[in-house]
């Protein structure tokens, strides 16, 4: 059955929270385009909703327009496919189908946030101009990972940021609201709402433990003591630290060390910048499991 995104808007499309079961709701622009357009649907088809606050509705197509659809809300399922770890990535952009491969594999293994960085060694930096218009294309590669793969909270995709300033917030804030940009100002439009549901609140507190992804170095452990005791404790948030290609630079490693980024290596192997993120949240949730 297909899958779609509701995204929420004070003004529009209210939470599906709020409409009764059998109740009629218009549909976003988007969904309407996709699954009546493209997919070319018809009156009495079925499908899913959510819009991230939680659970999933099951709905039927009521109405076709040429601009617009509406459907009855059937039933509503209380599911959580979320991951058993809260993480943040920090993850240095990268150019073309290796950052749209990042974002979309880490949102299938459940990662809360990515927040976007530009450093000395990596190959993008955005202009002022560039940046609504890129935060929203690689929010929408997390919105649609999570339609294929049965996600209901969607990874809110965060407004690039110097490596050297996120390092300073991330010393600084420690879980302080006050000394904290609102989620809504450093995400897309289409989930500026859905931000401010107590879900994301959650990516405020203090952070259990953060990680620096490495390469190998015969001078320090291949994983850190604390990450053991940290992935026993119950709801653990973790940040992860992952540079660019070319590597993080000695100045930039060094900050990040003095914040508290302990250095991780996972294996033997100097790992792709896309790939790195892929194999840190599987080995996280591996060694949350029982």
């Amino acid at each position: 059955m297909r899958r779609f995104f509701y995204a929420t808007n004070n003004n529009e499309y209210p939470k599906l929270s709020s409409i009764a079961v059998g109740q009629s709701l218009e549909l976003t622009e988007a969904i309407t385009h996709h699954w009546c357009r493209v997919l070319r649907a018809n009156i009495n088809d079925q499908g899913i909703l959510f819009d991230g606050f939680g659970g999933e509705y099951q709905v039927q197509l009521q109405t076709i327009s040429k601009k617009q659809a509406t459907a009855i809300l059937l039933s509503y399922n209380d599911i959580d496919r979320t991951a058993p770890v809260m993480t943040k990535i920090g993850l240095v952009m990268s150019r073309g189908e290796r950052m749209d491969y990042a974002i979309q594999k880490s949102t299938e293994l459940g990662v809360s946030a990515i927040q976007l960085l530009s450093s000395q060694h990596g190959e993008v930096t955005l202009k002022p101009a560039q940046v609504d218009k890129k935060l929203a294309h690689w929010q929408q590669i997390a919105i649609a990972a999570c339609e294929q793969c049965g996600l209901n909270r969607v990874p809110l995709i965060l407004a690039p940021l110097p490596i050297q300033q996120w390092l300073v917030q991330s010393a600084a804030d420690n879980g302080s609201d006050a000394a904290q940009t609102p989620l809504s100002a450093a995400v897309s439009a289409s989930v500026s709402t859905l931000s401010q549901d107590k879900y994301y609140q959650k990516l405020k507190r203090p952070v259990d433990l953060r990680l620096q992804l490495s390469v190998p170095a015969a001078d320090q452990p291949s994983t850190p003591v604390a990450l053991s005791e940290v992935l026993a404790t119950q709801n653990p948030y973790l940040q992860l630290l992952i540079g660019p290609e070319g590597g993080l630079s000695a100045a930039e490693c060094q900050q990040a060390a003095q914040v508290g980024f302990l250095p991780w290596q996972i294996g033997a192997r100097v790992l792709r910048t896309e790939t790195a993120p892929v194999v840190a949240l599987s080995t996280l949730y591996a060694l949350s499991q029982p």
